[in-house]
């Protein structure tokens, strides 16, 4: 029901013009498009009955194609950003949220979640010489061939700090190839509404048919949030790993890429920065999808791609969290 549900949702967002700021509240005139027929067509129902179909998109922050609020900010430092009250279920700031971009090491938020959904995190994974090999100047957690390590391990080395060695530790764990992997992680994307999205790694390195948007972006982490595992890591700020290496036992300390949680970078007045990932690459820019709370305990995920420096990428979501998201 639940993959019913989304595939239903993502029909419904191309077909209905939703207006900036609507939560999926039912609109004035949808008896144009007869959503249960088409779905029933498409094979999503037995009956075309709405009866027993909830729609996704009821539970989510929907937007159409129009920017919201870049006259107040500093848009121009950034190709694309958004800002969702996850509580308030509002859309708050768009540009460009629709946008193909490249999401460099926030891509790792899918990896997280799928195995998250699909693995065992107690269970230990021998390292292969293939997750090993990145170039000398990759975001790695100094994997050797012929370690076992948890997935448990390797997530919090994922996600914290943002080691692509550890993504594909992870998909070749959870699927056994990196290419089989990719397709879980299309297959998932597409589950959550997130249409507009391609994978091609684990780990979100430059690859032309590798993108996303930030809506899409939003739709995947609202989904990862609700699993308990992926919260966990997704909040932590630092992670002790004990893991097997030459034969030996190996303890490793890990702290966050984000700034806001490390304190290199000061938080906006009256928020408290649950989680984040970062991510960097030449063509992607400065990213960064951040998991906040307002003084109201209103959840919001805002989320910054392509800015043109580091300090402009901060700057730019310390503008979105205090001019939208109070």
């Amino acid at each position: 029901m639940k993959c019913i549900n989304k595939l239903l949702s993502c029909i419904l967002i191309a077909s209905l013009s939703i207006s900036l700021g609507g939560c999926g509240k039912e609109q004035e005139d949808v008896t144009s498009y007869k959503l249960y027929d088409t779905s029933f067509e498409y094979g999503l129902t037995q009956n075309g009955a709405s009866s027993d179909v909830e729609l996704f998109a009821k539970n989510l922050c929907v937007a159409n194609s129009d920017d919201l609020g870049t006259s107040a900010v500093d848009s121009q430092v950034a190709s694309g950003a958004g800002a969702f009250n996850v509580t308030e279920q509002s859309t708050v700031y768009a540009q460009s949220i629709h946008e193909k971009l490249y999401p460099a090491s926030t891509t790792k938020i899918l990896t997280a979640y799928i195995a998250c959904m699909n693995g065992n995190l107690d269970e230990y994974y021998t390292v292969s010489a293939n997750a090993v090999k990145q170039a000398s100047d990759s975001s790695v957690i100094n994997l050797r061939e012929g370690d076992v390590v948890s997935l448990r391990d390797l997530l919090y080395g994922l996600m914290l700090r943002s080691g692509n060695d550890a993504a594909i530790a992870i998909a070749e764990g959870i699927s056994g190839d990196v290419e089989t992997f990719a397709n879980l992680m299309n297959e998932t994307a597409k589950s959550l509404g997130a249409t507009n999205s391609h994978f091609i790694t684990p780990n979100g390195l430059h690859d032309e048919n590798h993108y996303t948007t930030v809506y899409d972006m939003y739709l995947i982490l609202n989904a990862a949030i609700e699993n308990p595992d992926f919260y966990s890591i997704f909040t932590a700020t630092s992670y002790t790993a004990n893991y097997t290496s030459g034969g030996k036992s190996k303890t490793v300390d890990w702290t966050t890429t984000n700034q806001y949680q490390s304190g290199k970078i000061k938080k906006p007045a009256g928020f408290t920065i649950l989680g984040g990932k970062t991510g960097t690459t030449g063509a992607a820019g400065y990213c960064l999808v951040l998991l906040s709370e307002n003084e109201e305990h209103d959840k919001i995920i805002s989320i910054v791609f392509n800015a043109d420096c580091r300090g402009n990428l901060y700057l730019l979501m310390n503008e979105i969290l205090s001019n939208y998201c109070v």
